[in-house]
């Protein structure tokens, strides 16, 4: 009930307003960085986000996401806790250490790693001293003032590149065969299952590659019942069920499973595929 009080306020404020809730749209909606959302405009999110999901709209749903990460990554990014202390290195290293012993195993030449979503760069960074074997590490983020702190703050590091720009336009401008492609700590959520089941398809298609995936899925989100992607928790991103679009994309799971207690929406998947 006071859930559908606050859309319905909400709803009269984007209409008594639109030039703001334009600007709200363009400044992106995800989160409330800094606690920098008045209390009308957090209202007037709650109901922007209520519309095109009632609508089943997920396009525009997704871009909300992109201009978020566009316009306000960098902001987030700086006020975010340690990824890498905190969340990455005590729960995501076994999947990473799998990947270790699957290169080691494989006569593939493996020469890239592209983390897509890489944020402050820091997860990239300690995979470039700890996979001495790949000679090349490509970080992708949205956010273009990110990208320019994450060159001045690893120019020392002549293994790591980064570029502002999005994940699959990336992958299909300088995608080859014997790449790796990661995400940690959330980014293909704020993919629509089309353009996440694309991506998935043209690297298939590029020759051998591996993907790890590090995604929250809604604890509510039973896949067996409904197999579709569906928004979940308060940004209203999108969990997915990377089994099946992994599978049907022409990938094979080599690492599965769950980290609890990081979320209370939603735990994270860890996910560890290979085409061939």
């Amino acid at each position: 009930m006071k859930k559908n009080i606050k859309e319905f306020i909400g709803a009269i404020l984007v209409m008594l307003q639109p030039k703001k809730a334009e600007i709200l749209i363009q400044k992106g909606i995800s989160f409330n960085v800094k606690n920098e959302l008045k209390l009308s405009d957090r209202l007037m999110r709650a109901a922007l986000l209520k519309n095109v999901e009632k609508k089943k709209d997920f396009n525009v749903l997704a871009e909300y996401h992109e201009n978020f990460w566009k316009e306000t990554g960098s902001k987030y990014f700086s006020d975010k806790e340690n990824v890498l202390q905190d969340f990455f290195l005590p729960k995501c290293i076994p999947v990473f250490e799998k990947l270790q012993n699957l290169l080691k195993d494989t006569t593939q030449n493996f020469h890239t790693i592209v983390e897509i979503g890489t944020g402050t760069g820091d997860v990239l960074n300690y995979l470039s001293t700890e996979l001495p074997q790949i000679g090349r590490f490509v970080g992708i983020d949205l956010s273009v003032e990110q990208i320019d702190f994450n060159k001045k703050k690893y120019e020392q590091n002549n293994k790591m590149e980064f570029v502002a720009t999005d994940g699959l336009i990336w992958a299909k401008e300088n995608g080859t065969s014997n790449m790796i492609f990661f995400t940690s700590g959330g980014v293909l959520e704020y993919f629509t299952e089309q353009r996440l089941q694309q991506l998935f398809s043209y690297l298939n298609q590029l020759g051998p590659i591996i993907f790890i995936a590090i995604e929250p899925i809604g604890k509510n989100i039973d896949f067996n019942k409904n197999p579709s992607s569906q928004p979940y928790g308060i940004e209203r991103s999108f969990s997915h069920d990377y089994v099946r679009l992994f599978q049907n994309a022409g990938f094979n799971l080599w690492h599965q499973s769950k980290v609890e207690g990081y979320q209370n929406e939603a735990y994270f998947g860890l996910f560890g595929a290979k085409n061939r």
